[in-house]
This record gives structure tokens, C-alpha cells and sequence, in this order.
């Protein structure tokens, strides 16, 4: 039987906390002078995606997925074959899954024709039609634009990379390395220790793992949060808000992150030193943000004219 890997949570806050726990800080990033706010992270953004050359349907990007996700619900409107049963791990736990027949794929400039096999879950946890994975997305480079609300999968910047080109002067590129698909930043700092990144897409929060934890010792904590995953499977966490994580040139402060030693970490050979999975609550703290797979190249991009924060939640 084979196994994927998927990776999205959806948080919400579980027990009442106290007052002054009720809203977290907002993450704020910093760069040459520069700071920008956190907005609200209730809404996903998607990608249309069509199946089959049917009409287009919105599904979210999953930069820590193996592979693609159809909802049960557009499988039945599609008509999809039946597939064979596989072992699903997601940020919660391990199940086996039923999977479809996706005939074919496209989305931007992605034209996927061969057949493969989707795991099919529950539309209610997906927060969409389906999710786009690594397999489709290894080639491409995925462009996210808070202030437009837009996301994209679009052609490599590689050729550009170390060529002269007019940059924006907002601008932020990070330099990653690629392990099993995803991409992973190596030169970052929690709260002054040395921590692994791996970007996800696909998780509303942030996660640490219990090497992390460990390393700050005894730290503050929140909460508790539920998380929910793609199968449904609940967890009940605390969490901790970072003072101050660093990527290369950016810092950002203020970061709601969850801890616990998730399936993930042990995939990603990450369960014995610091490591953080990166959610979407953290990266919309910039006005747009590029993860190209081929060039392996993070490009951040500052808000000009940041606004104050508004005090949004986890979840």
C-alpha cells in the first residue's frame, strides 16, 4: 500500500483562554526599515485547477503535500473512477484513504496528462475543492500576492536568477535547498537558536517541533488551539508567540507557533533538531511572496505603506 504524505491544518482557538490570550499579536516582518502587519487568516486563497478539461474549480496550494487532493464531492460531479485504497499521513496522524482516477490536470501553466491516483477526502476539511501538490507544482514556481488577494502557479524565474534585472526594491530572495520536493531554508533563527524551515502553503499556522521547544527552554505558552486536518483528525495544543524569526534578511516578530513532534518532521529526517514548518499566517505578513521550486529561490517582497495591525487570531 502506498503512502503520501498531506499536510494542512486548519486551527481554531478550543478552551475559552483569558482575556489578555484572546488575540495573539500579530506577526510583523522587518526588513531595511520596513514593516508590514498581518491581516486576517480566516480566508484561503485558491488556484482554479481543471480535471479532465472540465470547467476549473478552486483548489488551495500545498507546498508541504507529495500529491494532489480531490474533494469526494467534485469527484462524484466529475465522475472519477474509483482507485486503490492508500495510506494517507497528515499533521495529525496516519489513515488509509480511498483515492480517484484524476485523468488529467491543468492549472497556469501546468498541463499535467498523465492518469494518477488522488487521495478523495471530505470537501469540509479541505477548505476547497482539492489541494495542489508537489508532484505538480516541482517545476513551477508558486506566486502569492496578499495585496492583490491572488495566487498563482506560474513559469521559473531561474534564467533571472544572477542575471541583471530590475529588482523591486522591496524586495527579499532567500536562498533554500529542496529535500523530498519541498523546499527548506537551513539559515534561519528562532528567538536566537538555529532552526530549519520548511515552507507550507497549505497550514493556516505555524508548527514547532519538540526539539525546538526543548532548546527555548522554558518558554511562555497559550492557549490551547485545535487543529484540524484534512481528515478530519482533531489535536489540542498550546502555543507560544515568537518574539523575533529570522530567514536570511527578514525578521519577523510576533509569531503564533504551535509545538508538537507531528509525522512531518520524521518524513523531512527533522525530528531531532529545531524545525519549523512556516504557515500561511506567518507569510501574510508581506505583500507577495514567490516560491520557485526549480531555482530554489524564496523571494519576499515588502509592503511600501504598511497598516496597523488589526488584531487577528490564530484560526
Amino acid at each position: 500500500m502506498r503512502s503520501f504524505f498531506i499536510l494542512p491544518l486548519v486551527a481554531a482557538f478550543g478552551a475559552q483562554p483569558a482575556p489578555e490570550e484572546s488575540s495573539p499579536p500579530s506577526p510583523v516582518a522587518e526588513a531595511e526599515g520596513k514593516t508590514v502587519a498581518l491581516g486576517s487568516i480566516a480566508t484561503r486563497m485558491t488556484v482554479p485547477v481543471s480535471i479532465g478539461g472540465a470547467p476549473p474549480r478552486p483548489f488551495i496550494i500545498d507546498t508541504g503535500a507529495e500529491r494532489s487532493v480531490v474533494s469526494r464531492q467534485l469527484a462524484g460531479q466529475l465522475g472519477l473512477a474509483a482507485g486503490p485504497q492508500v495510506r494517507l499521513t497528515t499533521m495529525t496522524g496516519t489513515a488509509r484513504v480511498e483515492t480517484v482516477v484524476v485523468p488529467s490536470l491543468s492549472v497556469g501553466p501546468v498541463r499535467d496528462r498523465r492518469a494518477f491516483n488522488a487521495p478523495a477526502l471530505e470537501e469540509v476539511h479541505l477548505g476547497g475543492h482539492g489541494l495542489l501538490g508537489i508532484e505538480q507544482l516541482r517545476d513551477h514556481m508558486v506566486s502569492i500576492d496578499f495585496a492583490k488577494r491572488e495566487m498563482a502557479v506560474r513559469p521559473s524565474r531561474k534564467l533571472q536568477y544572477g542575471a541583471a534585472r530590475d529588482r523591486d526594491p522591496d524586495e527579499i530572495v532567500i536562498v533554500a535547498r529542496s529535500r523530498l520536493g519541498q523546499l527548506i531554508v537551513t539559515e534561519a533563527e528562532f528567538e536566537g537558536h538555529r532552526v530549519t524551515v520548511v515552507l507550507d502553503t497549505g497550514s493556516q499556522i505555524s508548527m514547532g517541533n519538540l526539539a525546538l521547544q526543548r532548546r527555548l527552554r522554558r518558554i511562555p505558552l497559550k492557549g490551547p488551539i485545535e487543529l484540524t486536518s484534512v481528515t478530519g483528525q482533531k489535536l489540542s495544543l498550546n502555543y507560544h508567540v515568537a518574539g523575533r524569526v529570522r530567514m536570511g534578511g527578514v525578521v519577523m516578530s510576533g509569531l503564533p507557533v504551535a509545538f508538537a513532534d507531528i509525522p512531518p518532521f520524521a518524513h523531512f529526517g527533522l525530528e531531532d533538531r529545531p524545525a519549523l514548518m512556516l504557515g500561511m499566517d506567518a507569510l501574510r505578513a508581506f505583500r507577495r511572496v514567490e516560491i520557485d521550486f526549480p531555482a530554489r529561490r524564496v523571494r519576499f517582497v515588502m509592503d511600501r505603506n504598511p497598516t496597523p495591525a488589526t488584531g487577528s487570531r490564530i484560526g
